[in-house]
Order: structure tokens, then sequence, then C-alpha cells
């Protein structure tokens, strides 16, 4: 994947981006992808690293989602 078109860290591990990193490189994943011009492969890659950003997001909201019930409860 050429350039830097997953956001600033398109090889980082997704494991280890904040809620608010990968919320923001999915954010310009998104748009790389709607923008057009790349290769399929381009495209692909993108994509897949679309797809672990946007379950890095949701598992961050499921254990943000299990803090507060877990606070409620006490």
């Amino acid at each position: 994947m050429g350039g830097d078109q997953g956001g600033n860290m398109p090889d980082a591990s997704v494991d280890a981006l904040t809620y608010e990193q990968a919320r923001d490189e999915l954010a310009a994943v998104v748009a790389g992808l709607e923008s057009g011009g790349l290769s399929l492969e381009e495209s692909l890659a993108l994509w897949e690293r679309g797809e672990a950003l946007a379950q890095r997001c949701q598992a961050w909201l499921d254990a943000a989602r299990v803090r507060v019930a877990d606070e409620e409860s006490e």
C-alpha cells in the first residue's frame, strides 16, 4: 500500500491504537476508498485495514459499555 492512504500509521498494529486514533484512521480509510483512483490491490488493503480498525473501535465501545454497567451496578 503506497503512500499514506490509511492514516498516520498505515502499518501500525491496530491493537495498540486508542479509540480516537482508530476512529480517525478509519475515517481516513473511508475517505481514501471513496475518493477512488486506487488500484484493486490498494483498495483491498485499505478495506482490510478499515475492517480491523472498525473492530478495534467496537472493542473499545464494548469495553466502555461494560465499565459503565459495572459502575451503575455498584
